[in-house]
Order: C-alpha cells, then sequence, then structure tokens
C-alpha cells in the first residue's frame, strides 16, 4: 500500500484536486489512486465507492472552509467589515487558482451540486447540509449587524440565503468566463440585498 498512515488523507487530497480541476464524471477510481500515490486496490480498503471518496472530499473540504470563515469572522471590525472579509477571500482563492494553473477553478461545492447531487441523494443530502450552515452563518452575523445598528433587516435568514446564492452564482460566472473579476460586483451586490441603497459609499466607509 506504502506510506499507509496518510494514505486516507492523500486520496481525500487527490479527490479535493481531481473533483477542483475536472468534471466528477470524468474521474475515475485508477486516477484517483495514481494521483494520491496509492495502489488501485488499496483505494477499496478505504472507500467502498468513489461516492463514498466524494463525501470524504465534501466534508472535508468544508471542515476546512468553515475553519477559514471562522477565522475572518473572529477578527476585530464591525460585522459587515467582518462579512465583507469572506467575499475577499473568496475572490483571492479564485484569483490563485488563476494565477497557479491557469484556470479558474470555481466553488467545489457549486461544481458537485450542478452535476452531481441530482442523480446521487447522499451527495445531494451532504451538500444541503452545508450550505445550509452557509446561511445560518452568514444570517447570524447580519442579525448581530443589525443588533449593533449597522443595518435594519427584517428577515436575515432570507437576505442570508440570497447573499449566498448570488456568491455561489457570481463565483459560477469567474469559472465560466475564467476570470476572477466576475466577481467585483460581489460586494455591492450583498450590500443591495440587505438594502444599503449606495453600495460605493458603503464600501469606501467600510
Amino acid at each position: 500500500m506504502g506510506r499507509t498512515s496518510d494514505a486516507r488523507e492523500r486520496l481525500v487530497a487527490a479527490g479535493t484536486e481531481l473533483f477542483s480541476e475536472r468534471a466528477y464524471s470524468s474521474v475515475g477510481v485508477a486516477e484517483l489512486a495514481a494521483r494520491a500515490g496509492v495502489q488501485k486496490g488499496s483505494f477499496y480498503y478505504f472507500f467502498p465507492s468513489k461516492e463514498a471518496l466524494a463525501l470524504a472530499v465534501i466534508d472535508a473540504h468544508w471542515v476546512w472552509q468553515r475553519g477559514e470563515w471562522s477565522a475572518i469572522l473572529a477578527r476585530p471590525g464591525t460585522a459587515l467589515e467582518r462579512l465583507r472579509g469572506i467575499f475577499d477571500a473568496t475572490a483571492e482563492m479564485q484569483t490563485s487558482a488563476l494565477r497557479g494553473s491557469g484556470a479558474v477553478t470555481g466553488c467545489l461545492f457549486g461544481n458537485l451540486a450542478l452535476e452531481v447531487s441530482s442523480m446521487n441523494p447522499s451527495i445531494q443530502k451532504r451538500l444541503q447540509e452545508i450550505f445550509e450552515e452557509q446561511v445560518q452563518i452568514i444570517a447570524e452575523h447580519l442579525t448581530a449587524a443589525v443588533d449593533d445598528g449597522e443595518i435594519e433587516l427584517v428577515d436575515p435568514r432570507l437576505a442570508a440565503k440570497s447573499i449566498v446564492a448570488q456568491l455561489e452564482g457570481l463565483v459560477l460566472f469567474a469559472k465560466l468566463f475564467n476570470d476572477p473579476s466576475e466577481l467585483d460586483a460581489l460586494w455591492g451586490n450583498s450590500l443591495r440585498l440587505i438594502g444599503i441603497a449606495s453600495p460605493a459609499g458603503q464600501s469606501a466607509a467600510l
């Protein structure tokens, strides 16, 4: 098997890379094993199927992303300043992908939701749970902004869902056009979604 102690982690890392680079359906077990540096037979020691690996990849990626979001949202500043940090980090991730590989990779969760979730109930359910968690995180910080008097908002959860949806949509556009500048509108759009009529002025203030 070779380097057994970290073989599972290397398979998850290989899955993250390959599912980000290409369509899920085009990636096979043999390629996943080769990228991870393990024998194909060893793949099945850790995962009974490609679906099982995909679920592990999704979980690992969310642990990482949630940690990134938590660190950003723990920074000093107002609730809106911290929320903007999430959007800035998203844009930088896509810009870094373009610099490193020549292609905007998009969102792993969004890519899998578009391609796989309608055909795979287990992946669909897990992605639904993660997007619900994202909405809840944003909603909590919008509520904090309301409590601090930064904004007036009747339904923070509905606004949070709209923000997550437009975040995913603009990341999809960035991937489609291979252009991270599609994300330049992210913050202004989010401000409009929470009822701030002058995004330029608010951005300058932040």
